[in-house]
């Protein structure tokens, strides 16, 4: 059988399987539509936790940053990991403790006033969205490759699957349909790096397998450091970005993670406090399996590109190049008429003068969205074809399950923390449910729309959203569990202040025309997150130590969050 029949059984039969589960799984009530009614296992919890917290970014275009960016792709590997280690040992065991299952909540609590709620409303749905949308992204590759259809059709498959059960299922339905769904994409992440990790260096552990030899007997590492000075590129193993730039993308992403609402929500779908930790625990062990694979692909499927692509003729080349081609996703142009494809960085010019330009080259002829490596690998590795439909599997199921729970975040801000809890606190719990029901479905068109038109590669937007994630939420949450003496006028000032600083930063340099040399201090769109961060909590301090204390029953409050003993059910109240 070929891979598009392979990719209909197999991502058939998986879809068949989420939705089953969704539908087995459906919620009754709001306490099972936002926290799957509390009472979910701490292992069964992790997996959830894992597939909610590896999205595109991770299976799709993590390890394709990696690829492209050598050493510098470093920064997302240890700011992912890092962060969740932060998330899950100061901040979840003490929110889950509090007993507010989303972040707008915690903060219209803690901060006494439906004024921060708002502000958080507004910040956790900015975040979730601009997330989303790289997620949308991701399934937009997959499809549109695998199922032979354009960009826009593949999401818009990909959304009318998302809006089905997470409309359905809420919390309780996403939690089981994402267990199934981290079964599926660590199964397709691990096949095909085993297999090409025994056909390179013949180990079929890929994380041994990456700094093991070739066939020829030169170090895998050593010989694309060669590959890529010889296309006039840095060394793959060296830095290329300011110290200063990798200092504060890994930060942004830590911290990012530490406030991003749609994973601090998993801590409240376990019974209890020790539950919340082990389920942290237990996500730790099911991510490090993905992490750690990644640079092992990227280095693989660097090495198979090169190899496979640069000076061959284009009408020899494999099949697998010209199925992306028909995406535009992969773009070849023949500048100089040769027939043969050149592949060159057009920014080192004194290796283009010294040994392109001599050979008739033009300027560099091939262009690659780095979001395509890890689906493609298999394909230039000539895997067999059931692993290249099992990687656009676990591909979907990362991009979904991701998708999903950010979607149910943005619903129940609306619902919950804004109609609820603002606007119409008389609301029925059924009324309550169709409006979360509501936002999903206007909130997955929304997402939709910019997955089809999108800034920007899936791991930089996500990176954005980590960014926007730590400048607004992580000091209010830290604080507002630290400092009892942070008030509501210091939260509230803090988070605008971050989020207004970091996204207008992002967009200016994005979108309004900034260059690099007018970086400030050197930070990039993706690292200035922690920038607003420590504005946010400049401001956060200062503002709360010139205005009024809390009343003494909120910093009561604080003080009890953080004595270690027993905790009572999350409330949905």
């Amino acid at each position: 059988m070929g891979v598009q029949t392979w990719t209909f059984i197999i991502v058939g039969l998986t879809f068949l399987l989420y939705i089953a589960v969704a539908i087995w799984a459906r919620a009754g009530s709001t306490k099972e539509f936002y926290v799957a009614g509390g009472g979910v296992h701490p292992i069964a919890n992790g997996m959830a936790t894992a597939a909610d917290w590896m999205s595109a970014a991770s299976f799709i275009s993590m390890a394709g940053l990696i690829s492209f960016m050598g050493f510098d792709g470093a920064q997302y590997l240890m700011g992912w990991t890092g962060g969740y280690v932060l998330l899950a040992l100061l901040l979840a065991p003490y929110l889950r403790k509090f007993g507010k299952f989303t972040v707008p909540d915690f903060i219209g609590e803690r901060y006494y006033s439906d004024t921060a709620r708002l502000v958080a409303v507004v910040c956790a749905i900015f975040v979730s969205f601009t997330y989303v949308v790289g997620q949308m992204k991701g399934v937009g590759i997959a499809f549109s490759r695998f199922l032979e259809v354009d960009f826009t059709t593949g999401i818009i498959i990909g959304v009318g699957i998302v809006f089905f059960y997470a409309v359905l299922g809420g919390m309780k339905g996403i939690t089981y349909t994402q267990v199934a769904q981290y079964c599926v994409l660590i199964f397709a992440y691990l096949v095909p790096a085993i297999f090409i990790s025994i056909q390179m260096v013949g180990n079929p552990i890929p994380q041994l397998g990456f700094g093991g030899n070739l066939e020829e007997g030169v170090p895998l590492l050593a010989k694309l450091d060669m590959l890529h000075t010889d296309l006039g590129f840095k060394e793959y193993t060296s830095a290329n970005k300011p110290t200063i730039d990798l200092f504060f993308i890994t930060a942004a992403l830590m911290l990012g993670t530490a406030g991003l609402p749609h994973v601090i929500v998993r801590f409240f779908t376990v019974p209890k406090v020790r539950d919340a930790r082990q389920s942290a625990g237990w996500a730790l062990v099911f991510i490090a399996l993905l992490y750690t694979t990644a640079p092992a692909i990227a280095a693989f499927a660097r090495t198979n590109m090169i190899n496979t692509v640069s000076n061959q003729s284009y009408a020899e080349l494999p099949s697998w190049f010209n199925n992306w081609e028909k995406t535009g996703l992969l773009q070849f142009e023949d500048k100089n008429g040769d027939g043969t494809v050149q592949y060159y960085n057009d920014q080192n010019q004194e290796y283009v003068r010294a040994v392109a330009v001599k050979n008739g080259w033009k300027g560099n002829e091939l262009v690659v969205d780095r979001d395509i490596m890890v689906l493609a690998n298999p394909e230039i590795a000539k895997l067999p074809a059931w692993v290249i439909a099992l990687v656009v599997a676990g591909g979907l199921a990362a991009a979904l399950s991701t998708a999903a729970g950010l979607l149910l975040v943005i619903a129940t801000s609306i619902s919950h923390d804004l109609f609820k809890k603002i606007i119409r606190p008389d609301i029925s719990e059924r009324g309550e449910l169709m409006a979360a029901r509501v936002a999903i479905a206007v909130a997955v068109l929304v997402a939709g729309y910019f997955g089809v038109n999108p800034p920007g590669f899936v791991a930089q937007v996500v990176a954005w959203a980590f960014g926007l994630a730590a400048a607004s939420f992580f000091p209010a949450i830290l604080l507002g569990i630290f400092d009892k003496r942070t008030n509501l006028q210091g939260a509230i000032s803090g988070m605008i202040v971050g989020l207004v600083f970091t996204a207008s930063y992002i967009f200016y340099f994005k979108y309004g025309g900034g260059t690099p040399d007018q970086y400030l201090f050197n930070i990039s769109p993706e690292g200035i997150g922690t920038l607003g961060m420590l504005l946010n909590f400049t401001v956060t301090f200062v503002v709360s130590r010139l205005t009024p204390a809390p009343p003494s029953s909120v910093q009561d409050l604080v003080e009890s969050i953080r004595i270690p003993r027993g905790a009572g059910q999350a409330s949905a109240h």
